[in-house]
């Protein structure tokens, strides 16, 4: 499958499945090579970020929003396809939806307070010198700012 394609269907699936196939999508692309580990805290970045409304109000804005996550960084034609890796992405998004469904004292963390994360073998943010969450795997999760949920 390609990008785009993921992309375009998104945009007709009811919530919250355009949700969930925006959060495997960002998945398989950031982090389809990290260990579970890594995967569900690359979820739990997208997840907190979409609860502070800062970034969109669905998933799909969060992960779409301008150079903020691999759907938006790479080639609209990159392929997707690694099945084994995508069903690996799904179930850690499903899963991470889930956990993060719970009341907030109730959530697995893996990146407590994290809100971005960045592979910096290969990347050099402006905002790389924050305070560092975690390293797991080729990634490092940094607290950049702090997200609150939105008011309801």
């Amino acid at each position: 499958m390609k990008l785009a394609w993921i992309l375009w269907l998104s945009q007709l699936l009811p919530q919250p499945a355009a949700d969930s196939l925006c959060l495997s999508t960002t998945v398989y692309l950031e982090a389809r090579d990290q260990t579970l580990r890594g995967q569900q805290a690359v979820a739990e970045v997208a997840l907190r970020r979409l609860d502070s409304g800062l970034w969109g109000d669905s998933m799909c804005q969060v992960v779409t929003a301008r150079k903020q996550f691999a759907p938006t960084i790479v080639a609209p034609g990159t392929q997707l396809g690694n099945t084994d890796a995508w069903v690996d992405a799904m179930d850690v998004a499903f899963a991470a939806e889930r956990n993060w469904a719970l009341p907030a004292g109730k959530r697995k963390e893996i990146v407590p307070g994290a809100s971005h994360f960045a592979a910096l073998s290969i990347a050099s943010p402006s905002w790389r010198n924050a305070y560092q969450v975690a390293t797991i795997g080729g990634h490092t999760f940094f607290k950049v700012q702090t997200l609150k949920p939105r008011a309801s």
